[in-house]
């Protein structure tokens, strides 16, 4: 399959990007299209869609071999799932997918259309397969059932963080940030209350701990 384009993000590293695509809805990011692929008329009519569908790899987990069963995050860690019953990054096929709200469209000489989006999960340079508009009728089912990730939709943790702190985050992106956090970067099964932990964001890392269901932003350093 042939990479159409890529995604320019706030996260450069794995650690803390949001588990799925929607949670952390100021979570931007803008889409820049291969040379070959730099085509207006590819367009047409995307911008009567409010979210579209990003098919996209997983290219910081590649490997040569895979597992039946993987350990879910959010189950601490300890219980295995079948592969296809979850959304783990470990696959036979490093292939990602997720629904991310279009903002606009912006037409440039130098790189060509380039699509501006929000809610997303995904690291600063993903190679991205396809994009495809999201249709109400079809790819939403209200009665749907969702397994043992019901248990988790509404996880998350409140952020103590320090106004001297916030303040040398810009202000158009501390909201994303505090999102992030809320949602808890660690895996379920890291739960050590004196454990300093750093989310790489933009040029700062975010060091933070948490205890109970409290998270603290201890420092941040410009990277």
């Amino acid at each position: 399959m042939k990479i159409i384009a890529k995604i320019q993000t706030d996260m450069s590293d794995k650690f803390g990007i949001p588990r799925q695509s929607g949670i952390v809805k100021e979570l931007t990011g803008k889409i820049i299209f291969e040379p070959e692929f730099r085509v207006k008329e590819a367009l047409n009519g995307i911008e009567e869609f409010s979210h579209l569908w990003l098919l996209w790899e997983f290219s910081e987990n590649k490997r040569d071999s895979w597992s039946p069963t993987v350990r879910p995050p959010r189950l601490g860690g300890e219980k295995r799932k079948g592969v296809f019953a979850t959304r783990s990054p470990f696959r036979p096929n490093p292939i990602g997918m997720s629904c991310v709200k279009l903002e606009r469209v912006e037409y440039t000489k130098a790189l060509g259309p380039i699509i501006y989006v929000s809610g997303v999960d995904l690291m600063n340079g993903t190679p991205i397969y396809d994009i495809k508009p999201y249709i109400t009728y079809t790819d939403c089912v209200p009665d749907a059932v969702q397994g043992f990730a019901e248990e988790y939709k509404n996880y998350a943790l409140n952020v103590d963080f320090p106004q001297e702190l916030l303040d040398r985050i810009p202000k158009e992106k501390q909201s994303a940030l505090i999102g992030i956090l809320r949602h808890d970067p660690r895996p379920a099964y890291q739960n050590t209350p004196d454990r300093i932990y750093g989310v790489r964001y933009m040029n700062f890392d975010v060091h933070f701990k948490v205890k109970n269901d409290t998270l603290t932003v201890t420092n941040i350093n410009t990277i």
